[in-house]
């Protein structure tokens, strides 16, 4: 059952409250199709879907952008490997993906830009920051002026130089005025994607490319900005900075959204650590929403390490939960304090312990909401 009106339509995510009169833009930052979906990747869309069907189910509309990374030096590398056209293998990739996400119940995106379809945009982006003063042209390359853009981010800049470096981002660039300017527009060499530009042949930026999509699918501003945790420094500093010089409007995000880190004995999950635990291997033996349950039922903003223990006890509070809403009753007090909670924080761990304590409709409640049914 989806309200009119609940009582309160103000979500509130950290220190931040976000109140809501209809409508919310919420942009994610999506996959680079490279690889298959592992459990850090379906973290933060298990989340963001979360949020949004709160919102939903509190009568606010919403419109959700999550974008497809399909220009990148990772995924021009791996195809490269692979022996397939870059395009070609993000689309084998992102077929996956779907599908992972259809089985872990995460809705579609209202609007799904790829990146290769957003170079106009991006050259548009250049254009500005170069007229702004905001950036400037150097051998083919267009790098945006990103010397205050650690501090503002509350990021130190020895910290700074090392993740940019990490990232790919080149912090000994000659070309670069500052060791931390970015690339808005990269020039291309003869084997790596490239369009035509006023700036010669090159490739866009990757921060800039989530900037052009944002502001050319969502406007100047975004009402909730979301991504792993490990995109808060560079990608989301960089993106949000670009906006601002491009566009004069300040904040770019009203409220951000970085869902923890997911580690196995302590390290990050990632592909080149070689931990990965992956979404369809974990769905042959486990039900879809304990899953699901498994990423919700914990802090969203908080790190946190893969057992099998954890999904195993994740079945049982399904179970809990399911056997909570066969119970019979209807108490209106009881949902809006389960919404409640997921409002204040999205505290789905306090929503559903409180749901299985009152059962009925309050269980069936959160089952519908968090799509655990």
């Amino acid at each position: 059952m989806t309200h009119d009106r609940h009582p309160h339509s103000a979500l509130r995510l950290g220190d931040t409250s976000l109140p809501l009169i209809d409508k919310a833009r919420i942009y994610v930052c999506g996959v680079t199709p490279y690889d298959v979906t592992h459990l850090g990747h379906a973290a933060t869309f298990v989340w963001v879907d979360a949020a949004t069907r709160v919102l939903r189910h509190i009568g606010i509309q919403t419109e959700v952008v999550r974008n497809v990374t399909d220009v990148d030096d990772v995924l021009t590398d791996a195809a490269r490997l692979a022996n397939t056209p870059f395009d070609a293998y993000a689309a084998m990739h992102q077929f996956q993906f779907d599908h992972d996400m259809a089985a872990l119940h995460v809705r579609r995106p209202d609007h799904e830009p790829r990146a290769h379809r957003y170079v106009p945009q991006v050259i548009a982006l250049s254009q500005a920051l170069l007229d702004s003063g905001a950036a400037y042209h150097r051998s083919g390359s267009v790098y945006f002026r990103g010397g205050t853009v650690p501090a503002a981010a509350g990021v130190s800049d020895e910290e700074a130089l090392a993740l940019c470096a990490e990232f790919g981002e080149q912090p000994g660039d000659p070309d670069k005025e500052h060791p931390l300017d970015v690339p808005v527009w990269r020039s291309s060499s003869a084997d790596q994607p490239s369009w035509p530009s006023p700036w010669g042949p090159g490739r866009p930026g990757w921060h800039a490319e989530c900037t052009a999509m944002a502001l050319s699918v969502l406007g100047s501003s975004v009402d909730l900005h979301a991504g792993g945790g490990d995109l808060r420094f560079p990608h989301h500093a960089y993106e949000s900075a670009q906006a601002e010089a491009a566009t004069g409007v300040t904040p770019f995000a009203r409220a951000w959204m970085h869902v923890g880190t997911v580690l196995v004995d302590g390290a990050k999950m990632a592909k080149s650590t070689g931990n990965l635990v992956l979404v369809e291997d974990l769905l042959r033996d486990h039900r879809a929403a304990a899953v699901r349950l498994l990423l919700l039922d914990r802090p969203w903003h908080a790190p946190w390490d893969y057992t099998l223990d954890l999904l195993d006890a994740a079945e049982q509070r399904l179970d809990a939960l399911y056997a909570a809403a066969g119970r019979r009753g209807d108490d209106e007090a009881a949902e809006n304090a389960v919404v409640d909670r997921l409002l204040a924080d999205l505290d789905v761990s306090g929503a559903l312990d409180l749901a299985v304590a009152s059962g009925g409709s309050a269980a069936r409640t959160l089952a519908t909401v968090l799509a655990l049914s």
